[in-house]
């Protein structure tokens, strides 16, 4: 029997996505200085202010957050004072100070190997076979559709030339009793916008719109433009982005709704307040798998509520890939202060590949065990270990902030770094745990 399943995602505009960015924004800066800062960043954004409050350990770093903030503010869009929230202008407020004591005893260690976990907690790890990023597709298409938005915001404005930075998507997916998705049910797309008049209107300003025709009828000539342009514009190049065989998932009778309240003028953080870690599923997976509570942004490698949650995926992602499974969820867990996991544990929902060599002869109830078992011997779960694994000491955050930490392609860039006192310039790897950099050692170990 076919379902239904749906995920959401936010754009790099939304009050919770601005905080998230100035949050990894500001670690970025500390870790760019000191790639052994301590770093546990909180923003709060709201009408014309910004709130930055946490914990830092550092030796030697200094971090300007005025400027810091108003960059990452005006980089986003919200450069207009008629935003009510403008990173020229708004106000920035910092209440910033040293770690604790008692947290830092438990991470140091005379041998950084035995770096013990920055806290305790469990992180899960998921992966599928939906898209070619190992990616459900709900979510997939939630974080593509605003990412092109984004671009035809920042890069050719003429075509939607009313968009504002903050919007928010939605995609329903139809699945069969195999868990394949078989077509798109429903789209659900709001976006922030300017006032303006429609041209069936036949006025030039929204003003003037409103008082030739009302403010109901301006409105819905509005709502009715930007319904336009999403289907003529934004959703063509979303099925130009896709494989084939995903963009045949649009059909003609998917459900559509745009700006489903009639207006969205009022929006940011000057519509709705924003929190650093208030959209961990937005992160993530989309409600799929499992999520431990623990957010990314703002918080330094040590915190395995980030580094271990992109070390469960990397395993998810590499274990799929290779063909262990048609979809995995991996959970991690520590202790504070202890370095080595207080459990492991996978869930492969009935879908391991029972031709594996080494799952032959296994029960249904000991393949998860089994695979977990050999999962661990596998990958090194020390905090130092994966730390060093994906070299998560750079300023690489500011871009996992928006759009999701999991899906995204792996790439290389050179930045000017400080190391030993001195400013150099190397290249450094992003999204380090989307590469498929193990798959052969899992075939191996697996008999594949």
């Amino acid at each position: 029997m076919n379902y239904l399943f749906t995920s959401e995602s936010v754009s790099e505009g939304h009050p919770d996505k601005v905080a998230d960015q100035i949050s990894d924004a500001i670690l970025d800066e500390f870790l760019r200085q000191d790639p052994d800062a301590h770093v546990a960043c909180e923003t709060f954004c709201s009408t014309g202010l910004v709130v930055v409050g946490g914990e830092v350990s550092t030796e030697d770093a200094y971090v300007d957050i005025q400027t810091v903030v108003r960059d990452t503010i005006k980089r986003i869009g919200y450069d207009k004072a008629e935003y009510m929230f403008d990173g020229n202008s708004c106000g920035v407020l910092s209440a910033i100070h040293e770690q604790s004591g008692d947290i830092g005893r438990g991470v140091r260690r005379e041998k950084p190997e035995d770096q013990g976990a920055g806290d305790q907690g469990m992180m899960f790890g998921y992966a599928c076979r939906d898209t070619e990023d190992y990616m459900p597709l709900p979510l997939y298409l939630s974080h593509l559709t605003l990412r092109i938005l984004a671009d035809i915001r920042h890069n050719e404005p003429q075509l939607m030339p009313y968009l504002r930075p903050d919007a928010k998507s939605q995609y329903t997916v139809e699945y069969d009793g195999n868990h394949r998705p078989v077509r798109i049910h429903t789209i659900v797309l709001s976006t922030q916008h300017d006032e303006f008049a429609a041209p069936e209107t036949g006025v030039r300003t929204y003003a003037e719109a409103v008082a030739r025709l009302g403010a109901e009828e301006a409105d819905a000539a509005m709502r009715a433009q930007i319904e336009r342009d999403v289907r003529k514009i934004l959703l063509p190049r979303v099925k130009a982005a896709l494989p084939a065989q995903t963009a045949a998932l649009f059909q003609d009778d998917f459900i559509l709704h745009v700006n489903p309240t009639g207006k969205f003028v009022i929006g940011g953080p000057n519509g709705d307040t924003g929190l650093t870690g208030r959209k961990i599923i937005v992160d993530t997976y989309g409600g799929k798998g499992a999520h431990g509570g623990g957010c990314f942004s703002g918080k330094d490698p040590s915190k395995v509520d980030r580094s271990a949650a992109y070390a469960a995926r990397h395993i998810a992602k590499n274990m799929v890939a290779a063909g262990v499974a048609q979809e995995m969820l991996v959970q991690v867990a520590y202790a504070i202060g202890v370095a080595r996991p207080v459990s492991f544990f996978v869930d492969t929902y009935g879908t391991a590949n029972r031709d594996c060599e080494a799952l032959k002869g296994l029960s249904p109830a000991e393949v998860d065990t089994f695979i977990a078992r050999k999962a661990e011997e596998l990958f090194d779960l020390r905090p130092a270990a994966i730390v060093e694994r994906f070299a998560l000491k750079n300023p690489i955050y500011a871009p996992t902030a928006a759009y999701g930490h999991f899906g995204r392609k792996p790439y290389c860039k050179k930045m000017k770094l400080v190391r030993g006192g001195k400013e150099v310039e190397e290249t450094v790897q992003f999204f380090g745990w989307e590469k498929l950099d193990d798959v052969a050692r899992i075939r191996e170990a697996f008999g594949l």
